[in-house]
């Protein structure tokens, strides 16, 4: 998406993906462009063929809330993707440099994602990890803190081959990480992400120029995880109160599942060890604690 204009980028985007059909419109001959041309736009719309065309090549930025709902209602844009067209067209506020910190996990939100029971880690929102637990990482290999989500979904063959429906679920990273961003893509880590991912993955740039915005939604990811077999599981996500933009997300089943139980015996393996190794510990200590603790009497 081009700096300059993001609300024309969009609306052509979106008109390309909307078939004459999609709207009950007749289809003759050979079309040269994908989706819709202009012309229909326009005249669905209730708007002249020149002032759409001025919209899509950022000649005019100030359409009216009416027109941006007559736009949405013929590009078929849903709640999510309507309110996104809204702020595209909406004026940007300047805003400063942002540090280049990670922000820092609250300590009620860190104490939450240790105790959960369940695959959970938090994200800021670029969807760099900046804190994870066991289980999560033990479920998803590449979920660790430093990794980036969407990194690893498109340049990594083992994220790849876990997920069963690798395709939509990518696309859905995809599209909660455009809306969690809004209109505020010129982060320079932005910009360096998308850039990397645009060169490296031809997947990840037919996604990207789509330009879908959705919010997480409760539908079933599938996982092949080698070590307990076929998974489905819902990632929820919760926003962290804060001005830093995190998220804590956390992947669960439907209580009494099949899929429960196997997320449970994941989570005694990935414990296990950990419990073996306490325990030698406390077998090479308890000796010597139990002086301390019950001293001999003397004579």
């Amino acid at each position: 998406m081009s700096e300059e204009n993001r609300l024309g980028d969009y609306l052509r985007a979106r008109r390309e993906l909307v078939t004459p059909d999609d709207l009950g419109l007749p289809s003759h001959g050979v079309r040269r462009v994908p989706g819709l041309r202009r012309e229909e736009v326009a005249l669905l719309a209730g708007i002249s063929s020149d002032y759409y065309l001025r919209l899509e090549q950022g000649r005019d930025r100030n359409p009216s809330a009416q027109i941006l709902d007559a736009l949405a209602r013929v590009l078929l844009l849903d709640d999510t993707a309507t309110a996104y067209l809204h702020q595209l067209a909406a004026p940007r506020p300047r805003t400063g440099r942002r540090p280049s910190r990670r922000p820092a996990v609250p300590p009620a939100t860190a104490q939450l994602l240790g105790s959960i029971g369940l695959p959970a880690f938090v994200t800021d929102r670029t969807l760099d990890i900046i804190a994870v637990n066991p289980l999560a990482t033990a479920l998803v290999p590449a979920v660790r803190v430093g990794e980036n989500r969407l990194r690893s979904f498109f340049l990594d063959p083992a994220e790849r081959d876990l997920h069963a429906n690798w395709a939509a679920t990518a696309a859905q990273c995809v599209a909660v990480f455009r809306r969690r961003l809004g209109t505020d893509v010129d982060d320079p880590r932005v910009v360096r992400l998308v850039g990397e991912l645009s060169l490296k993955s031809a997947e990840f740039r037919k996604v990207w120029a789509r330009h879908d915005v959705r919010p997480v939604v409760d539908k079933p990811i599938r996982m092949n995880h080698p070590q307990v077999g076929e998974l489905s599981l819902t990632l929820s996500k919760l926003d962290v109160d804060g001005p830093d933009g995190l998220a804590l997300a956390a992947y669960h089943a439907a209580p009494g599942s099949e899929d429960a139980e196997r997320l449970a015996l994941l989570a005694s393996l990935a414990t296990g060890p950990a419990r073996r190794r306490a325990s030698g510990a406390d077998r090479r200590t308890g000796h010597a604690e139990n002086r301390l603790d019950h001293p001999r009497p003397t004579t």
